[in-house]
């Protein structure tokens, strides 16, 4: 069963992601990675999610600061977009069929009143050890939010200045 017309309404979804967020909280210690609450988690995202959204269980969601839109479902896999390869018509370069998922999650983004305006956050890469895994879990104890060893935070990078040519110091 196919529930995406509902991707259309992103403000009733972000009022039902708010109320499930809050919701889940008191639960924060009974919904612990690898447990079978976990387990029961990964089953309704799947079902629940991937009816919607067409969820791909990369665990770590970002479907409300992307106008309720998957930006997994996107074929390059892109956290932060659009390519560069937006079509005129907006569709995907690489499935010329396919609306694009960058200019869906900005339309979709301007009708969000509560989490709209987080269509413009810079998203780390997508940790590929959380996939497969429950996004609110992963959530809820902070992996979602876990860097692995090696990777920085865009805080945790030195900006160098660079010097300026001739031409640009004169202009």
């Amino acid at each position: 069963m196919t529930l995406r017309f509902l991707q259309n309404k992103p403000h009733v979804l972000e009022i039902l992601y708010g109320g499930f967020d809050r919701l889940l909280v008191p639960f924060a210690r009974w919904l612990k990675p690898g447990g079978r609450t976990e387990r029961l988690a990964i089953w309704v995202e799947e079902i629940g999610k991937g009816a919607v959204f067409d969820c791909q269980m990369c665990g770590q969601c970002i479907l409300h600061s992307t106008g309720m839109t998957c930006p997994m479902t996107c074929p390059k896999d892109l956290r932060n977009g659009p390519c560069g390869g937006v079509r005129l018509n907006g569709h995907c370069e690489v499935k010329p069929e396919m609306v694009c998922v960058w200019v869906e999650a900005y339309e979709r983004s301007l009708k969000m009143p509560n989490y709209g305006y987080q269509m413009v956050n810079i998203q780390p890469p997508v940790n590929r050890q959380l996939a497969g895994t429950s996004s609110w879990v992963n959530m809820l104890c902070g992996a979602d939010s876990e860097m692995p060893d090696g990777w920085l935070r865009t805080r945790d990078i030195p900006v160098i200045p660079l010097k300026k040519k001739r031409l640009e110091r004169e202009i």
